[in-house]
Formats: structure tokens, sequence, C-alpha cells
């Protein structure tokens, strides 16, 4: 009887860490509860929206939303912003400096002291576009009833292609 000659042992390949068939695992993953895994996410979702309301309503919308604001605020009660047209002086200046000069009075007509608001002057060129907005102190802070206060102001560098003015109180 002819002997066969037995097979060569291959050599062992390096596989990192054995693993063995007979390994402990445990009988089942668990399940995840997905109404839990959604309320969370409902949860996280109304924080991050209420806080958005939140700091909206305190501070306001960003400049980049593009939403229109209104360019002036509501009117004040009892306070009556007076600047007549013909008070409004535009003109070139000798060196070629664009010159605006306003000219106006505020009133209180209420019988209550009244906080008088910032004056808002808004120049908008022939397609009603704001070209160059400027604001207004007052020279007193409060009007006692029946009180006026005259307002004179001017602002030279204005652009060229302004050409509408409007006069309102400033918004917050």
């Amino acid at each position: 009887m002819v002997e066969a000659e037995p097979a060569p042992i291959p050599e062992e390949e390096d596989y990192g860490e054995e693993v063995s068939a007979f390994d402990y695992e445990p009988p089942f993953r668990p399940r995840r509860n997905m109404v839990k895994v959604w309320t969370i996410a409902a949860a996280l979702f109304a924080a991050l929206a209420l806080g958005t309301v939140a700091a909206v309503s305190y501070w306001g919308l960003p400049d980049w939303v593009p939403i229109s604001r209104p360019t002036f605020a509501i009117e004040q009660p009892d306070l009556v912003l007076d600047f007549p047209r013909d008070q409004q002086e535009r003109r070139t200046l000798p060196n070629g400096t664009e010159y605006f000069g306003a000219s106006g009075t505020v009133k209180n007509v209420g019988r209550e002291t009244r906080k008088v608001p910032s004056i808002l002057i808004v120049l908008s060129d022939a397609r009603d576009r704001i070209v160059y907005t400027w604001e207004i102190a007052s020279p007193k802070p409060e009007l006692a009833p029946g009180e006026t206060v005259t307002i004179n102001e001017a602002v030279t560098d204005i652009p060229k292609s302004a050409r509408y003015v409007e006069i309102g109180w400033k918004p917050d």
C-alpha cells in the first residue's frame, strides 16, 4: 500500500483579533422606542422655536431678513410734527457740495407731558429708493402741554440723486 503524503499545514493569516463563533452575544438587540425618539425630537424643536421667538421679540429681526420694515414709526399721541415743504432747503454750495436744511416744529397738543422721540429724515431718488437717511434728536426730550420746540438742522454731502424728502418719527 502506498502511503499518501500529508498535506502541508497552511500558515496562519493575521486577521487581527480572533473571533470565535462560540463567544457570548446577547440573544437580541434591544428595540428602540420610536415614540420616545420622536417625543425628544419634538421637544428639542419646540425649545428651539420658542427661543427664536423670544430672541426676535426682544432684539427684533436681523437686517438680512428680507421682510419690508416700515420706514417711519406710528404717529405719536398728542405730538404734532410740522415740517412745511417751503421751509426745506436744498442747494449746491460754491465748492460743489450738496446741502440740505430742514426746519420745522414739534408741538404737544395734549394735556400731559410727552417724551419727544427722534425724528427721521429720508431722502429718496426718482425711483423712490432711499438714498440717504438722517436722524435728528429733539433739543428738548420732553414737551409740556401746549409747548412747541423748533428744529433747524442741516447736512452736507447728500447724494445728488436725492429728489424727494419725507420726515417722520424714527422707529424704535
